[in-house]
């Protein structure tokens, strides 16, 4: 066994057993008791419950972390409760107390409320029946992928195959009494697969419903809108025993008084409903000397001489700002801010579209955002006061926006979707009705889409020794059906438009960010059904990372020298795709081909694991495994090089454009450096969008990769936080091999003026070099 492998496992393993899940449960516990907003200590508290579930699963033995079956008496196939971090709590999501609607079911069937009879109503004739009737109809969800299997167990009934539903519910009756294999009743058929949308109406319904006045905003009004006007008729009162300016010049009658008594009254009413501003109340303010003066002689004493002063200078000071109450200045003044008190608020309008939203079906998006978003009506100015054609303010269009229904390309293009995370999260559901069409029936092709989406939300488990996670074509609902899938034609093109469409919008969209690995699975179930053989590789753990690759590692950096052999790419990293294609062919065995060969596809991976060891300076450790890490996606461009040569995009703006948005995130990146001095992911994030950035520069033209060059100087220069000093050792390494120079083996050049730009260092990084806490490893 590899020596430095068993270390890396032990390792993994003691940070595993030891350290993580009791980190966790201490950060949830402090969460939970010192949070000021209660929803959150709320979510704190559930993840506190399912962290000492972990553990005590862990401490019983009930749970094997790092397996593929990690619960103890589940199966593999079996969807496991699992937490941050991949650790399962022993717990099925498809188990626990039933749902309200398996409790209808059983009411209606006349069976206990146990899921075992519920099983066993739904495999008599009338079960059958009713689970065939959601099937045509498709009025169904299945939220985790087990309630797909009662339903694939009446289409093989009704397909004739009664053999395969025995067969089915052999493998499913262990665990009738505890897992949930009942679909969940719909109100109405899954959406067009061709749309989607990134929040339901009624997310969006709640956020904007939830968002609070703005305190400023709503003071501002009250004090344009009650105040201001009451502090006018305060001082034309106190004007009405003036001469020459000066106040009490004249003594004022009973009526003066009276009025006066009246004014007081009123501003303690008002005071008393009207609280958001508070100007009124300060001592100091002129609206609150006029008042206190006001009761001083309303009570029948005469204002001292500091008191009198103030008086004096307060309304010398109101007249001299504004003019005397009545004036045409003040009054333009005046209706000016009467005007401005008057406009809704965002608070009104966010309301407004509230209301507009509880209209329309909540559990979907819509794709009438416009209607939503645009100005009252006169209608809703009658319903609700608030003026016709005044315009919804754009932070809550902003938010409604997040409801389009609309082609993942067009929520791309309107910025609905911001990352490649988010796009991630939103394409199952046009993989799954893509990979559904192997599917010729129409019923098996919904429940097929049906199920892929439950499947992905699937969350990963933690897995040690190479393991792969469990895959969709595992489930035994799923292999039972297997031999009704017709890959070719229509599905088989299908899924490799599909494959090109979310690779070109994923490479378009966010050029300088590696793919994310829930976007990675479901690029390779496309590629497999589209009969591509495509070696999408993932973004590996640094903490769980021990030593080793798979050979489809290998097998990408092979796909990735056919495109790159002789490239920027390959000079500037010093790569040998020679050398790693001989090292592929030596491997080259397709896995599965029996023992010998998967032994050879095997020592092929480790030498490849070696190669990138080598490359990283044999650094041990955690930074150790984050730079060997670095290494492989180096000579994979992770991803990159297999959209390109296997799925063939091919991005409409060109591969100079990306290679300039590149640059710009780089840029961006390293000024972010200056205001946070520990940001070692920026520093990572940065020479990842310049790796890409070398990748496409590597595709374009000698003559545009000319220009882009020449232009990064003039590109760094624009930005802020000294990004042009942090990045001159990189430019000028980018120049030097632009023109077929070479880095010396400690990758740089020219007495240290020129540098290889990476992410990972065994030391401080050099882009970091003028920040505190430089020296710490990257």
């Amino acid at each position: 066994m590899d020596t430095n492998a068993e270390k890396q496992r032990t390792a993994v393993d003691t940070r595993i057993r030891q350290g993580y899940p009791a980190a966790r449960l201490a950060r949830a516990l402090a969460t939970a008791v010192t949070h000021e907003d209660a929803d959150t200590r709320a979510r704190a508290e559930r993840r506190v419950g399912h962290w000492r579930e972990v553990l005590g699963a862990m401490a019983s033995g009930a749970v094997t972390v790092g397996s593929r079956t990690p619960v103890a008496g589940l199966p593999a196939w079996v969807t496991p409760q699992v937490v941050h971090g991949g650790f399962a709590t022993g717990a099925a999501s498809a188990g626990g107390p039933l749902l309200p609607y398996e409790l209808a079911a059983a009411a209606r069937a006349g069976v206990p409320a146990d899921r075992r009879a519920l099983f066993g109503h739904f495999l008599t004739d009338q079960g059958l029946a009713e689970l065939t009737d959601l099937l045509d109809r498709g009025c169904y969800e299945v939220a985790v992928p087990e309630e797909a299997a009662l339903l694939t167990v009446a289409w093989l009934v009704r397909a004739g195959d009664r053999l395969g539903a025995l067969d089915l519910l052999d493998t499913l009756e262990p665990f009738a009494g505890q897992l949930r294999f009942t679909p969940r009743p719909a109100g109405a058929p899954a959406a067009d697969a061709t749309l989607t949308h990134r929040r339901t109406v009624g997310q969006v319904r709640e956020a904007v419903a939830a968002r609070r006045p703005h305190p400023a905003v709503e003071a501002m009004n009250e004090a344009l809108a009650v105040w201001n006007p009451f502090a006018d008729e305060l001082l034309a009162h106190w004007l009405e025993t003036a001469s020459s300016g000066r106040v009490l010049a004249r003594l004022p009658d009973d009526a003066w008084h009276g009025r006066g008594a009246a004014l007081l009254t009123r501003y303690r009413e008002l005071a008393a409903v009207h609280t958001r501003c508070r100007k009124h109340r300060r001592p100091k303010e002129n609206q609150a000397v006029l008042c206190t003066a006001l009761e001083e002689v309303v009570a029948g004493r005469t204002p001292d001489a500091r008191a009198f002063g103030l008086l004096q200078h307060a309304v010398d000071s109101m007249v001299a700002k504004r003019g005397l109450p009545g004036s045409a200045p003040h009054t333009a003044l005046r209706d000016r801010q009467a005007s401005v008190a008057a406009r809704p608020t965002h608070h009104a309008l966010a309301q407004l579209v509230a209301r507009r939203l509880s209209e329309l079906p909540q559990d979907t998006g819509t794709p009438d955002i416009d209607t939503l978003s645009g100005p009252v009506t006169e209608e809703e100015q009658r319903a609700c006061g608030l003026p016709a054609g005044a315009a919804v303010p754009e932070p809550v269009r902003r938010v409604v926006l997040g409801a389009l229904s609309a082609p993942v390309g067009t929520l791309v293009e309107r910025g609905v979707v911001p990352s490649a995370e988010v796009l991630a999260e939103l394409v199952p559901q046009l993989v799954s009705a893509t990979t559904a069409l192997a599917h010729p029936d129409q019923a098996l092709r919904a429940l097929a889409a049906a199920n892929h989406r439950a499947f992905r939300n699937r969350r990963s488990l933690l897995l040690l020794d190479l393991q792969h996670q469990v895959r969709v074509e595992e489930l035994p609902w799923v292999r039972a059906v297997a031999a009704y899938r017709d890959a070719g034609g229509q599905a088989r093109e299908a899924a490799r438009t599909t494959l090109v469409q979310l690779g070109e919008l994923a490479v378009q969209g966010f050029p300088a960010t590696l793919l994310p690995n829930p976007l990675v699975r479901e690029l390779s179930a496309l590629a497999a059904s589209a009969g591509v053989e495509a070696p999408f590789v993932e973004e590996l753990a640094i903490d769980i990372f021990m030593g080793r690759f798979s050979a489809k590692f290998l097998d990408a950096a092979v796909v990735a020298g056919d495109l790159l052999g002789g490239t920027l790419y390959e000079r500037y990293y010093g790569i040998d795709y020679a050398a790693l294609a001989a090292l592929g062919a030596a491997g080259g065995v397709p896995a599965g081909g029996g023992t010998a060969a998967d032994r050879e596809r095997g020592r092929a991976a480790k030498e490849f694991g070696r190669l990138c060891r080598a490359r990283a300076g044999d650094a041990v450790g955690w930074s150790g495994n984050a730079m060997v890490i670095e290494q492989a996606q180096i000579l994979t461009t992770h991803n990159l090089a297999t959209l390109v040569v296997r799925a063939g995009v091919e991005p409409r703006p060109g591969w100079a454009d990306l290679a300039r948005r590149c640059f710009t995130a780089v840029c961006a990146l390293t000024a972010r450096l200056h205001r946070d001095p520990q940001g070692w992911n920026t520093v990572k994030d940065a020479a990842y969008a310049w790796r890409q950035m070398l990748f496409h520069l590597s595709l374009c033209g000698a003559e545009e990769r000319a220009e882009v060059v020449a232009w990064t100087e003039v590109e760094a220069a624009r930005h802020p936080g000294r990004a042009a000093d942090r990045l001159a050792p990189a430019l000028a390494g980018l120049r030097l091999v632009a023109a077929g120079g070479e880095f010396r083996a400690d990758g740089t050049a020219e007495g240290g003026r020129a540098r290889r730009l990476l992410g990972r260092s065994g030391t401080g990084h050099w882009l970091r070099q003028d920040l505190p806490g430089a020296a710490r490893p990257a």
